[in-house]
């Protein structure tokens, strides 16, 4: 096998899931009950935390634990009251598209590469907006956004509103589940109010995430009930997923360096292969690009016919976010690049990651290829 897929999924690490085995056998406790065994999984749990706000330069008592990316999000949005007015980008995932729906939205345009236009941003950043999402990387393209720059904004409008006796709050939202473990991801830098990441994207295990909650932040919980994580999140803690998620994204934190390096020459190998096809179009601004992703557009070519054809091989790839490819639902990021019918149809999202070697990205290059070209001959016909 070799899997092209990582913006999709990640295996969960050996750290990882080593870290999380006790807690489901012999440290199984509720960490609510009173004895000292669930006192001991009570501190486990919550030194967990900690490790993982650290990363993000955060305090354990500043993140909310969830069950993924799409809560997180769900839950960021509820830091305001449904018909206020809010700033999404175009190409954002569907989580955030279905959640700003019981709000007054207004898109940002993005250009060619996926990268949001500071200068629209200004044009619809008005006195009435009071919530503002924007993802750290496209989840398709790769495309890195200029977060702090957008929090330089919503620091000078605060300060616009403060001045001129305006009571409307502002809040900045950043989900940045996809750049974990590539790029540094500090709340403090970003600038951010709220800030979303997801285990499942950095070898820990999948139906766990977190939120990071500024100190400004007022949020109304989505789940109610027992209490638990500020009374924000009510439900009794998911203390392995949450064991599993620190080990594995420490571990992710620790090689960031050196695992984007690896990455970067792998890229290289692949696109130097893939450069061979005719008409292909390579899909974002490598130089603003996160180095696992080579998304790729061969107008004429049918996708999903690939995708078969790549996995009779062993060779996953994918059409974009796994969401929206599964429904077959048109891509909304490459539509708001410009990319026509036709290069929407033709186009792959490949991700590279953990499981991939120098070996195996030769051979997939050259599997890749064979099948495009094998596609691009049988309709020329």
């Amino acid at each position: 096998m070799i899997y092209l897929d990582h913006a999709a999924a990640t295996p969960v690490s050996e750290k990882a899931k080593k870290a999380m085995e006790p807690y489901f056998s012999e440290r199984f406790f509720n960490p609510s009950a009173a004895y000292q065994a669930s006192v001991d999984v009570r501190r486990d749990y919550e030194a967990a935390k900690d490790r993982i706000a650290h990363v993000i330069g955060a305090k354990g008592a500043d993140i909310v634990i969830t069950a993924g990316a799409t809560e997180s999000i769900n839950l960021a949005f509820n830091a305001i009251n449904p018909g206020a007015e809010v700033l999404i980008s175009s190409i954002e995932h569907a989580s955030v598209f279905e959640a700003a729906k019981r709000f007054k939205t207004k898109e940002i345009t993005v250009d060619k590469n996926g990268k949001i236009l500071i200068e629209d941003l200004k044009k619809k950043l008005d006195k009435n907006t009071e919530f503002i999402s924007i993802s750290l990387v496209s989840g398709e393209l790769g495309t890195i956004e200029p977060i702090a720059e957008v929090a330089s904004l919503v620091k000078a409008e605060r300060l616009r509103r403060k001045l001129a006796g305006e009571e409307t709050p502002l809040y900045l939202h950043c989900d940045a589940s996809q750049g974990i473990g590539l790029i540094e991801v500090k709340v403090g830098r970003l600038g951010v109010d709220l800030l979303t990441i997801n285990s499942a994207k950095v070898y820990g295990p999948k139906g766990v995430g977190a939120l990071y909650v500024g100190h400004n932040v007022k949020l109304k919980p989505l789940v109610v009930g027992g209490g638990q994580e500020l009374g924000l999140r009510s439900g009794t803690e998911n203390v392995a997923g949450v064991i599993g998620f620190a080990a594995a994204i420490e571990e992710a934190e620790s090689h960031l360096n050196g695992e984007r390096k690896r990455l970067g020459l792998l890229r290289n190998i692949l696109i130097k292969e893939l450069e061979k096809v005719p008409n292909i179009a390579f899909l974002g601004n490598a130089k603003n690009q996160l180095v696992s992703f080579v998304p790729i557009s061969v107008p004429g070519v049918d996708a999903e016919r690939l995708i078969f054809m790549l996995e009779n091989e062993e060779i996953y790839v994918s059409t974009g976010a796994a969401c929206s490819a599964s429904k077959g639902i048109k891509s909304r990021t490459l539509t708001a690049i410009g990319l026509s019918d036709e290069e929407i149809a033709g186009s792959l999202r490949i991700t590279m990651g953990h499981l991939n070697t120098e070996e195996n990205i030769k051979l997939a290059g050259e599997k890749i290829r064979e099948a495009i070209i094998a596609e691009q001959t049988r309709t020329a016909k």
